[in-house]
């Protein structure tokens, strides 16, 4: 039964079974308690070693600044020894039996740790696949250009990958593919070697060649190139300075 606005005087299934909460409920309501397994799931997760007051041991292996083994003490008497010596106790080896704790200026060892990470990753060296591409009936000029980038590839440490693009009836011969890879490979024979033999792919045929010097060794020999050059225009005399003869 509906009255003049349309809205029925009855309640709906819904809201006769389901009451809805007041205003106060629903702002007062708690939230659910957080089991043990919930607790141990969330935080973060801290990578750096526990230092000091933080480790909770009763005992420790003890080593001296110096890497001398001063033995098994409480860990009472490793933070006394740690507090007279001006340093910090820290937990090396938590996973031993007891944990392996030394003493050392933990400031000092996390800037040292930071510059040889730093340093390690400017000289890291990543090889770079780079890719050359051909056709089986290049001309001369051509193939000596493209094979000068080769060369200069391998010098400088990288792989090169190197593709004959087959073309209409071209796909039926591909001996021309494979004799144009063999004859780039014994050019730059000096330089690198045949990592991946010549093999068909669809319309194209692929060879990869490495470099016999690592990317690191190439990296340096251009720095100490660099160098040398530096050092010869810092040597030789400059047009300006050039004392004139005198005049008669």
């Amino acid at each position: 039964m509906r009255d003049v606005r349309g809205i029925s005087r009855f309640p709906t299934w819904k809201t006769a079974c389901v009451p809805r909460p007041s205003r106060h409920d629903r702002v007062c309501a708690k939230p659910p308690a957080r089991t043990a397994a919930d607790r141990n799931l969330g935080g973060l997760i801290s990578a750096e070693p526990r230092i000091n007051d933080r480790i909770r041991v009763p005992e420790v292996r003890l080593v001296g600044p110096n890497g001398e083994q001063v033995g098994i003490v409480s860990i009472g008497d490793a933070l006394k020894l740690a507090q007279e010596s001006d340093l910090d106790l820290v937990e090396v080896a938590a996973t031993a039996r007891p944990p392996v704790c030394k003493l050392m200026d933990y400031g000092k060892f996390k800037y040292e740790s930071a510059m040889k990470a730093r340093e390690a990753r400017r000289n890291q060296a990543y090889t770079i696949i780079k890719e050359i591409k051909l056709r089986p009936k290049i001309d001369p000029h051509d193939y000596e250009t493209k094979k000068g980038h080769v060369v200069r590839f391998l010098k400088a440490g990288d792989k090169v990958k190197v593709t004959i693009m087959f073309r209409g009836r071209e796909q039926s011969r591909p001996e021309l593919g494979f004799r144009l890879l063999q004859r780039l490979a014994e050019d730059v024979t000096e330089l690198g070697f045949v990592e991946s033999q010549p093999k068909q792919d669809g319309r194209n045929m692929i060879m990869v060649i490495g470099p016999h010097k690592k990317k690191a060794e190439a990296k340096a020999e251009k720095a100490a190139a660099k160098a040398r050059r530096d050092e010869d225009s810092a040597d030789s005399p400059q047009s300006g300075d050039e004392v004139s003869a005198p005049q008669e």
